[in-house]
């Protein structure tokens, strides 16, 4: 985990101008909020890095588990931030208008939560059996662990399909732990016990008892799934860094659909996909509120702008 320097913050500009990209009525309430969850905890930290990452010294041994909620909301760096909300941007749209609002930020809450604790139970498992206690001290921060147990969800509900995972086609079911091998290949950096977390708090939900457990404890908001007759298909490529980057998000959904719309085959790869998606929503809307959305983010974008302008002024 590296420190997060000072300058332009590049990847949140890019984040901003994808998020322009996309419109901000295009981006369901759950998935808009926990992108500006994370980009408020990147500009304004609750606690420096150091203090809120996650490891079984930090929570076990020091009693600090404020440490679970903390840590996937903060980065180490722009970039950081930039691969995990660009994959939550497109996962969170997928999932969040298949499921619900209500039971996706049921789900993003204790995704958060329980990735953070099967994470902790890996690296003391690890620290035992190995008889290597640095693992203790191995300290995880940012949202990468949440997405990849959102991908096994998403995987679940778009069965079918061959993925690519570094130009090599690999079956949807197993498309998670060729990822979780490839990204820790190209960035050894990350954290491979975070990331398996994800994946197994997903298996928990889609072949596990955790998501009978959520639906006796929520009760009067039951999970909600949007079935269609067609099979929709996405293709992974590309990684970067942190987490597996999905740059321009992902599918629309059969209810919004034309009849003659056909952007969700295998051969398109993601950025594809969202673009069709999102020119068939754009025609529903209307040009005056596409140029609405525009002007709104362009502001917000500019905003931004200055404040980091100024923050580096201040502090010559």
């Amino acid at each position: 985990m590296q420190r997060r320097t000072r300058g332009i913050n590049t990847g949140l500009i890019l984040l901003f101008s994808q998020i322009l990209r996309v419109g901000v009525s295009n981006i369901p309430p759950v998935t808009l909020a926990t992108l500006a969850l994370n980009i408020w905890f990147f500009l304004s930290p609750v606690k420096p890095l150091l203090g809120s990452c996650l490891s079984v010294d930090t929570c076990y041994q020091q009693k600090d588990w404020q440490r679970l909620l903390l840590s996937p909301f903060h980065h180490a760096d722009d970039w950081h931030l930039y691969f995990n909300m660009a994959s939550m941007l497109w996962k969170g749209i997928n999932l969040e208008r298949r499921l619900g609002s209500k039971w996706f930020a049921y789900i993003i809450v204790t995704f958060s939560l329980l990735t953070g604790v099967v994470y902790l139970l890996l690296e003391f498992a690890l620290a035992e059996l190995m008889n290597e206690p640095g693992f203790r001290g191995n300290c995880a921060v940012g949202f990468s662990g949440v997405l990849f147990a959102l991908k096994v969800l998403n995987n679940h509900y778009c069965p079918g399909g061959f993925p690519n995972v570094l130009g090599f086609p690999v079956p949807n079911r197993f498309a998670c732990w060729a990822e979780l091998v490839a990204i820790h290949f190209i960035s050894p950096g990350t954290s491979f016990a975070g990331h398996l977390a994800g994946i197994l708090v997903g298996l928990m939900y889609t072949l596990g008892p955790l998501k009978k457990v959520m639906e006796m404890c929520a009760g009067n908001f039951p999970s909600r799934v949007h079935h269609s007759g067609q099979q929709y298909y996405f293709n992974s490529a590309g990684y970067a860094r942190y987490q597996d980057s999905y740059p321009y998000g992902g599918p629309g959904y059969s209810e919004e659909v034309p009849r003659n719309y056909d952007a969700y085959t295998a051969g398109l790869s993601e950025e594809e996909q969202l673009e069709r998606a999102l020119q068939a929503s754009l025609w529903d809307r209307g040009k005056a509120t596409r140029r609405g959305n525009g002007h709104q983010l362009t502001v917000l974008l500019l905003a931004v702008l200055i404040w980091m302008k100024l923050s580096l002024l201040l502090e010559m």
